[in-house]
């Protein structure tokens, strides 16, 4: 069975759909940062917030089920908390792996994801393993 942090630099290579859920619109929060790194190097960004229509130009879907098309990575910026609910969507819209950013743990929606198939990345910056890949 995979692990947790394991196959960091294949998800950074091959997944180019990344539903980035928590993205905020204000430029000085992580999430916009990392999302606007993700564009500048070819990535498709979808954000996710219910709170918004449309974030660095792309529009903003309320939730993960609302996303049209598969996803390769869920990128989440949300809290500890959150997760669970984030990861269970993630399962059911069939995305490859989930991504929590760092300073995010949860180890039982680490393991729900990892006993679905997916691959995780947990308490990593996306941008700062981009760079080291």
């Amino acid at each position: 069975m995979p692990k947790v942090n394991e196959n960091i630099g294949d998800i950074i290579k091959n997944h180019k759909r990344i539903a980035v859920v928590g993205l905020s619109e204000k430029p000085d929060r992580p999430s916009h940062r990392v999302a606007k790194l993700m564009m500048h190097q070819g990535y498709e960004v979808i954000p996710v917030n219910p709170n918004y229509k449309k974030v660095l130009g792309e529009v903003c879907y309320p939730t993960l089920q609302d996303v049209p098309g598969d996803i390769d990575l869920v990128d989440i910026f949300r809290r500890p908390e959150h997760v669970d609910d984030v990861v269970e969507d993630a399962i059911e819209k069939g995305a490859k792996s989930v991504w929590l950013q760092l300073g995010i743990v949860n180890e039982d929606a680490a393991n729900k994801a990892l006993d679905a198939g997916l691959d995780v990345v947990m308490d990593r910056c996306w941008a700062i393993e981009y760079n080291e890949v």
